[in-house]
């Protein structure tokens, strides 16, 4: 059996950077990097971005690191491998192929798979997710010749996909179970402004509906609704969410809950075993409450903090989440967890008339995040605020004022 001394499972940017931090830190020992991915590190964001969907940039710029890269800094990657068991009083990852590899320090950086469109004949050609580069180029290739699409779910992903088959020249329809879009995440008043700007670009929106089952043959033809109703289409974008796998930690007796359990220095409940990236439920310093981050400035982070503790250099994980996306002409953004969850307070400003929206959300004093919406200039001020754990109690009739600059707060 192989053995190295530091063993990464997933070459995202989680895993990639967590090698990188390494090797910068530790010139000799061997790392070894398994990905199921048949592919070196590449940019999975730009997958939902027009720049390279509607071949407004060269296909290689979604490469992040180059072949020769790896041989440069002397990283093993063991390409289109998948982790299948892992033996924690062992020390050992035995592989889907059979082969073993030991380790002196494990580090999880697994991410998350598409959630599988739950419905019959998901299957179909036709039906395509949005989580792998394999994924982009099908669906690059068959906007050539597709007429109507249905995107499937209200989020980030929804929104981005809505947008960019809309500008590929396609009849879109959104297909929502919520009675608006993006809730709960945004309020009623954001979503329902969103919703208008999508209407008016020609996007039809089927409202609290779940598909039935997926029409056609082996191929594709159209979306069943529960009344019968068949929306026609040669597409389908399922966005219903994403899922991590990790079943096969659980049996290995990693304590895990939606992500695999870790504290602020990343490390999980086996010992020399790390995690790191969207797969991480970790203890958010900023919070003060477990969380999981989901994008890829906090995967990115997370690794290279992940890779620092795995060479003996003690970091606390401390990060406050936000992103931001853009689609018919319409900025949305996020900081924090603005999840609406029972116990927590709301404080919202900005109007329709504005063309601007933000809702914030306080557990207690703290605030815990917030939703904006075409004043994404201010995410950057929210993170601040919510890093600074400033106390806004007596200040919420203030915040609620279009006309107060979120600056004025962190004086």
């Amino acid at each position: 059996m192989e053995t190295v001394r530091y063993l990464i499972i997933g070459g995202g940017i989680a895993g990639t950077t967590a090698a990188e931090t390494i090797r910068q830190n530790d010139k000799d020992g061997s790392i070894a990097i398994v990905t199921d991915e048949n592919h070196r590190l590449y940019s999975k964001v730009m997958l939902s971005k027009p720049g390279f969907f509607l071949g407004q940039m060269p296909l290689d710029s979604v490469w992040l690191r180059k072949e020769e890269w790896y041989k440069e800094k002397n990283i093993r990657l063991l390409a289109g491998r998948k982790a299948a068991t892992l033996d924690q009083t062992a020390k050992k990852v035995t592989l889907a192929d059979g082969s073993e590899i030991g380790y002196e320090k494990l580090l999880l950086a697994i991410g998350t798979c598409a959630r599988p469109w739950p419905v019959p004949g998901a299957d179909k050609k036709g039906v395509y997710y949005v989580r792998t580069i394999e994924d982009g180029l099908a669906m690059i290739e068959a906007v050539k010749t597709a007429k109507k699409a249905v995107v499937i779910g209200s989020g980030f992903i929804g929104f981005e996909m809505c947008d960019m088959l809309h500008q590929a020249g396609l009849e879109v329809t959104s297909l929502i179970r919520e009675k608006y879009f993006w809730e709960p995440f945004f309020d009623e008043a954001s979503g329902r402004m969103i919703e208008s700007v999508i209407e008016k670009a020609g996007v039809k929106i089927v409202r609290e509906t779940l598909a039935h089952h997926a029409v056609g043959g082996e191929r594709l033809e159209g979306v069943a609704l529960p009344d019968g109703t068949v929306l026609p289409c040669d597409m389908v974008v399922a966005a219903v969410g994403a899922v991590c796998m990790i079943d096969w930690l659980k049996a290995a007796g990693l304590e895990a809950n939606r992500g695999i359990v870790t504290n602020e220095f990343l490390e999980t409940s086996a010992p020399d075993v790390w995690t790191a990236g969207d797969c991480a439920e970790f203890n958010d310093l900023a919070l003060g409450e477990r969380t999981v981050g989901g994008t890829w400035v906090n995967a990115q982070m997370q690794g290279r903090v992940a890779g620092l503790n795995m060479v003996g250099k003690k970091q606390a994980y401390r990060l406050v989440s936000f992103y931001t996306a853009e689609g018919f002409g319409v900025k949305v953004g996020s900081a924090g967890n603005p999840w609406p969850v029972p116990g927590r307070e709301y404080v919202s400003r900005g109007s329709v008339e504005l063309g601007w929206m933000e809702r914030f959300v306080f557990k207690g004093p703290k605030l815990m995040g917030a939703t904006v919406m075409n004043k994404t200039q201010d995410v950057i001020n929210i993170t601040k605020l919510i890093d600074k754990g400033t106390d806004l109690s007596g200040r919420k009739a203030e915040l609620a004022d279009p006309n107060v600059e979120l600056k004025t707060f962190l004086a």
